[in-house]
C-alpha cells in the first residue's frame, strides 16, 4: 500500500475517503455506511470529514462506520472559521469526538479562513493537543499568502496539510501554492478529485482511460497519486465505487500519459486565485 509521510514523520496511506454529503440521506445510510468500510478494507483508512457536513451528520456517520475499527482508521475532521477562536475551537472540537465516537483525531484542520485571528487558533489547538484530543493539526483553503501567515504565526509551523481542490480540472495551486507546499515537506490532501464528477463524464478522459484499460475515476485519481505529497480524498456511497478507486493506487501512469494528460488539462500559464467548492 502507497503511503504518503506527514512532516511530523507518520506515514498515512496515499489515498483516503472525503465524506461531503455523506450522511443527509437516511435511506442509503446503511449503502454509505458498506462504501466507507469497503475503504478501510482496502487500504483507505484516512477518512476526511467535518462538522460542517450534513450539520454533523457526515460525522455521525463515520463514527457508525468506524465503531469497534478506531485504531484502523486515520481520522481528519475540520472546523468552522467561526468556531476556531480559543474556547469554541475546544467546544466544537468535543462536540465533533462525539458524534464520532472516539475521544481523539488524527488531524484538526481549520475548514477555511475567517475572521479569528490565527494565533488563537493555533493556541485552541495546541492546547487540544496537550489534552490529547487531537494529535495533530493543519488548514484548508488557504491561498498562499492565507497560508504563509498561518506558518508564520508562531505554533503554526507544526500544520501538516493544506486540503485544497485539486484535479485534473482545476490545477491553479500548482502556479505557487502547490510548490511552496512541497517544498516545506507540506502534504496537499486533494478534494474533489472528479471536480464534482464532470471528470467522470467528460469524453476526453473517458478516450484516454478506455485506451489504458482504466476507468476514468482511476485515471484521474492515478494522476494526483503520481504527485509527490498529494494525498486525494475521493467520496463515494457505492462499495463497488470505492474498491475501483482502490485500484487506482495500483496503476503507474507513464511519462507519456502524463504528457498526454497534460494535453488535455493544461497547467496553469499563470497566478490565479484559490478555488473553493
Amino acid at each position: 500500500m502507497k503511503q504518503l509521510m506527514l512532516p511530523c514523520g507518520e506515514c498515512v496511506p496515499a489515498l483516503g475517503q472525503g465524506t461531503w454529503y455523506l450522511g443527509d440521506d437516511p435511506d442509503v445510510r446503511e449503502q454509505e455506511i458498506a462504501a466507507l468500510q469497503a475503504g478501510i478494507d482496502h487500504g483507505m483508512s484516512l477518512i476526511d470529514t467535518a462538522e460542517m457536513y450534513g450539520n454533523g451528520r457526515a460525522e455521525r456517520l463515520v463514527g457508525r462506520a468506524i465503531a469497534n475499527r478506531r485504531d484502523e482508521v486515520f481520522l481528519v475532521s475540520k472546523v468552522l472559521p467561526s468556531n476556531a477562536g480559543r474556547e469554541a475551537a475546544r467546544a466544537a472540537c468535543e462536540a465533533s469526538l462525539a458524534r464520532l465516537g472516539t475521544d481523539h483525531l488524527d488531524l484538526y484542520l481549520l475548514h477555511w479562513q475567517g475572521g479569528v485571528p490565527y494565533a488563537q487558533t493555533i493556541e485552541a489547538f495546541e492546547r487540544l493537543q496537550a489534552e490529547g484530543k487531537i494529535r495533530h493539526f493543519g488548514i484548508s483553503n488557504l491561498d498562499l499568502a492565507a497560508t504563509r501567515a498561518f506558518v508564520d504565526t508562531p505554533g503554526g509551523e507544526a500544520i501538516q496539510v493544506n486540503q485544497l481542490l485539486y484535479n485534473l480540472a482545476q490545477r491553479g495551486i500548482e502556479w505557487e501554492l502547490l510548490p511552496w507546499l512541497d517544498e516545506r515537506g507540506l502534504a496537499t490532501m486533494a478534494y474533489s478529485p472528479f471536480d464534482g464528477g464532470d471528470l467522470i463524464r467528460d469524453p476526453a478522459l473517458n478516450a484516454f482511460a478506455r485506451a489504458r484499460d482504466m476507468t476514468p475515476g482511476q485515471a484521474a485519481l492515478a494522476w494526483l497519486l503520481s504527485r509527490d505529497r498529494v494525498l486525494p480524498i475521493p467520496k463515494s456511497a457505492s462499495r463497488e465505487r470505492v474498491i475501483e478507486n482502490a485500484r487506482a493506487l495500483e496503476i503507474e501512469l507513464s511519462a507519456e500519459d502524463l504528457a498526454e494528460l497534460d494535453r488535455l488539462y493544461a497547467p496553469p500559464a499563470g497566478p490565479t486565485s484559490l478555488q473553493i467548492y
